[in-house]
C-alpha cells in the first residue's frame, strides 16, 4: 500500500479553499509596484494624537506591558472601555467580567464566531461585508447567509438600504447569529434607530445572538446617528459588541480592539480568544486607555476633518464621471463605474493604477453574489488633503 505524499492532496482546509490572498494585499502591492496613490486599503497616512503616541512611549519606558499583559487586557483599558460605553451610550459594563481586550477587531470577530457557532449553524450577515467575516464563519464551521444592502440613488442617503423583510425571511430554524456592521464598511450606510429596533425585535423573537462590529462608531456624518443595538430592549444579554482604537485614533498598526458583552457571552468569547493570540499590544493598551479619556472635542474635530475629506473625494469622483454613493459613515466612498462605460470592478481596479495612478478596491470581493457588487468600486478618504487632491486630479483624466 502506498501512502499519499503531502503534495498529492489539498493542503488548505476545505473550509478555507475559497479564500486566497486578500484583495487588500493585492491592491497594496499593486500600488507599490506602480507608484500609484493607494486609496484602496483603509489606513490613515498620518498618526493620531501626539499625546496618545507619547503615552505608548511612556508605557514602554516604564516597563508597562513589555511582558505578557493580563489575558483579559490591562485593567486600565478595560476600565476605560467600560467608562466610554457608559458615557457615550448609557451602557453599563463591569470591567472585570464584561470587557475583553483583543488584537484588533479582527480577532474579536474571529473569537466571537469560533466561540458561539456550532458546525452547520447559519449566520445572517449584511452583504457586502468585510472579507474576514466570511473567513471566520467558515473557520467556525458555520454557514453564511447574506442579506444584500441595495443601492439607492447615487449621492442619495442612505447610500445602500437594508430590506427588513428580506432580513426576516433569511432567518430559519438553523440561524444562530446575526452579524451586523454599522456604520457599514464598505457602503458607508449607518443603520437608523428604527431599522435597529426592527433587527432587535427579530433577534428577541427568534432567540438569536447578535455580534455587532462598531469600529466606525465615531465616524458618522451629517444627521446620521450611531446607536448600539445593545441599547434596545432584550439585546444587552444577547449582544457581543466589538470596538477598536485603530479607526478612531489613527493607530491601526497597534491592533487594539475590545469586546463588551454580558458575562456568559464574554466568558465564551474569552475561551476562544485565549487560544488565538492569547495577549497582544501590551504597551499600546495603556496608551489606548488614555485615548479613550480624551475630551469629546477630539472626536468632534476628527469627525469634521473626515467629513471634509469625504466631500473633497466625493466631489472629485463625481467630476471624474463616477456615480458616487456619499457615505453617512466610515471613511470609504463607494462608486458606480457604469457611467464610465465600465462594468467589471476587478478589471477596472487592476487597470486603474496604469490608467490614472490611483488604487481602489472592487466591492465584488465583499459579496457572495459577485454580480451584485460587480460595478462598484471603493475608495478610502482617510488620507492627507494634498494626497486626496492629487488623486482627484489624476482620476479626472478618466472623464476625458
Amino acid at each position: 500500500m502506498t501512502s499519499m505524499s503531502p503534495s498529492a492532496r489539498p493542503l488548505l482546509n476545505r473550509r478555507l479553499a475559497e479564500f486566497g490572498t486578500t484583495i487588500f494585499a493585492e491592491m497594496s502591492a499593486l500600488a507599490v509596484r506602480t507608484g500609484a496613490i493607494n486609496l484602496g486599503q483603509g489606513f490613515p497616512d498620518t498618526d493620531g494624537p501626539e499625546e496618545v503616541r507619547e503615552a505608548a512611549v511612556r508605557a514602554l519606558r516604564d516597563g508597562r506591558g513589555n511582558q505578557y499583559p493580563p489575558g483579559p487586557g490591562v485593567p486600565e483599558l478595560r476600565t476605560a472601555v467600560a467608562a466610554h460605553q457608559l458615557r457615550r451610550y448609557g451602557l453599563s459594563f463591569d470591567p472585570d467580567t464584561e470587557v475583553l481586550v483583543t488584537a484588533g477587531a479582527t480577532e474579536a470577530i474571529a473569537a466571537a464566531l469560533l466561540a458561539l457557532l456550532e458546525p452547520g449553524d447559519e449566520v445572517v450577515a449584511l452583504e457586502p461585508y468585510y472579507d474576514s467575516y466570511a473567513a471566520c464563519i467558515a473557520m467556525a464551521g458555520g454557514t453564511r447567509v447574506p442579506v444584500t444592502l441595495r443601492p439607492g440613488a447615487a449621492d442619495g442617503e442612505p447610500a445602500f438600504r437594508l430590506d427588513l423583510d428580506e432580513l426576516r425571511d433569511a432567518v430559519t430554524d438553523r440561524t444562530r447569529l446575526l452579524l451586523l456592521n454599522t456604520p457599514h464598511n464598505p457602503t458607508g450606510t449607518v443603520l437608523t434607530r428604527d431599522e435597529l429596533a426592527a433587527v432587535a425585535e427579530l433577534a428577541v423573537e427568534r432567540d438569536l445572538l447578535v455580534v455587532t462590529d462598531e469600529v466606525y462608531e465615531h465616524l458618522v456624518f451629517g444627521t446620521a446617528e450611531h446607536v448600539p443595538i445593545a441599547t434596545f430592549p432584550g439585546m444587552r444579554e444577547r449582544t457581543v459588541t466589538i470596538g477598536s482604537a485603530g479607526k478612531t485614533y489613527a493607530f491601526t498598526g497597534w491592533k487594539v480592539g475590545w469586546v463588551t458583552a454580558a458575562p456568559a457571552l464574554l466568558t465564551a468569547v474569552r475561551s476562544a480568544k485565549q487560544y488565538l493570540t492569547y495577549v497582544a499590544s501590551g504597551p499600546f493598551q495603556y496608551a489606548v486607555a488614555e485615548a479613550l479619556a480624551l475630551p469629546d472635542a477630539y472626536l468632534t474635530a476628527y469627525r469634521q476633518d473626515m467629513e471634509a475629506k469625504r466631500d473633497l473625494l466625493a466631489a472629485g469622483l463625481a467630476e471624474a464621471g463616477f456615480g458616487v454613493y456619499r457615505p453617512a459613515g466610515t471613511y470609504f466612498v463607494t462608486t458606480d463605474i457604469r457611467p464610465l462605460g465600465e462594468s467589471d470592478g476587478f478589471a477596472f481596479c487592476r487597470s486603474l493604477p496604469e490608467r490614472a495612478g490611483v488604487v481602489a478596491v472592487p466591492n465584488a470581493v465583499f459579496y457572495d453574489h459577485r454580480e451584485e457588487g460587480a460595478p462598484f468600486v471603493r475608495f478610502a478618504f482617510c488620507k492627507r488633503v494634498p494626497v486626496l487632491e492629487e488623486a482627484v486630479g489624476r482620476l479626472k483624466s478618466l472623464a476625458g
